[in-house]
C-alpha cells in the first residue's frame, strides 16, 4: 500500500476467519491499513490506539457480544467509531448500540458500497476528534503558562467580568487588572476578549477542565 493514499485504520473483529479474510483483503486493496482480531477479548489485549480508525465489529461473538465490548471501550475512555455488522439481531441490540454513539448497524450480507461509506464516515468522525483532543493539549499548554494569578485573572474574563469587578473580587487596583488581563490576552494567543471565550466554550466538556 502506497503510504501517500493511505485512507485509514480499520480495527475488524469478527470470528468468522472467511469474513476477517474477504473484508481485510477487500479494505487493504482500497488502501486501508487492517488488523484482523477472532474476539473482542484478542482485540482489548493486543491493539494500539490508532488514528483515524474505524472499528468494524461482529455483533454475535463467544465470550462477549458487540456491545459488551462496545460498552467497556466507552467505559475506559476509547473513543474509536463503532461499525457493528451482524448475521441477526434484536431490535433492542440495535437501538442500544446506535444510542452509545454506533456510527452504523451492517447487516449481513451488506454491499461493499453501504460498507465504505459507513468506514469513510467513521474515519471522518475519528479525524475530527483527534484534530479536536490537539487543540485541547494546546489550549491547556497556553494556560498552563499563566501565572496563578493571571489563571485566577482568565476564569472571570470568560465569565464576563470587567476590570472593576475582578478587581473588586481579587483585592487588586483596577490598572493591575488590566496589566494581567493583558498579559493573558497575549498568553492565551488572543488578540481579543471575544476570541479567549470562544477557546473556552470551542468544546465544553474538555476546555472547562481547563478553565474552571
Amino acid at each position: 500500500m502506497n503510504f501517500d493514499d493511505f485512507r485509514g485504520h480499520v480495527y475488524l473483529i469478527d470470528d468468522d476467519p472467511s469474513i476477517c479474510r474477504s473484508l481485510a483483503f477487500t479494505l487493504s486493496s482500497s488502501n486501508y491499513s487492517v488488523q484482523t482480531f477472532d474476539s473482542p477479548q484478542a482485540f482489548l489485549k493486543d491493539s494500539l490506539p490508532i488514528s483515524p480508525a474505524v472499528i468494524l465489529l461482529d455483533m454475535r461473538m463467544p465470550g462477549m457480544t458487540g456491545t459488551e465490548l462496545q460498552n467497556t471501550l466507552l467505559q475506559s475512555g476509547r473513543e474509536t467509531p463503532i461499525i457493528f455488522i451482524s448475521g441477526e439481531s434484536q431490535p433492542s441490540e440495535i437501538i442500544n448500540a446506535m444510542k452509545h454513539g454506533a456510527i452504523d448497524f451492517l447487516l449481513k450480507p451488506f454491499s461493499m458500497e453501504s460498507l465504505m461509506t459507513a468506514i469513510e464516515n467513521g474515519l471522518n468522525k475519528d479525524r475530527a476528534r483527534q484534530q479536536q483532543l490537539v487543540r485541547v493539549m494546546d489550549i491547556r499548554q497556553r494556560f498552563s503558562r499563566l501565572t496563578e494569578k493571571e489563571q485566577e485573572i482568565c476564569r472571570w474574563m470568560i465569565k464576563g467580568y470587567g476590570n472593576k469587578e475582578i478587581a473588586e473580587l481579587n483585592g487588586s487596583a483596577p490598572s493591575t487588572v488590566k496589566l494581567h488581563r493583558s498579559r493573558v490576552l497575549d498568553k492565551m494567543g488572543c488578540e481579543t476578549l471575544p476570541e479567549l471565550i470562544e477557546l473556552s466554550i470551542d468544546d465544553k466538556r474538555r476546555i472547562f477542565e481547563v478553565f474552571g
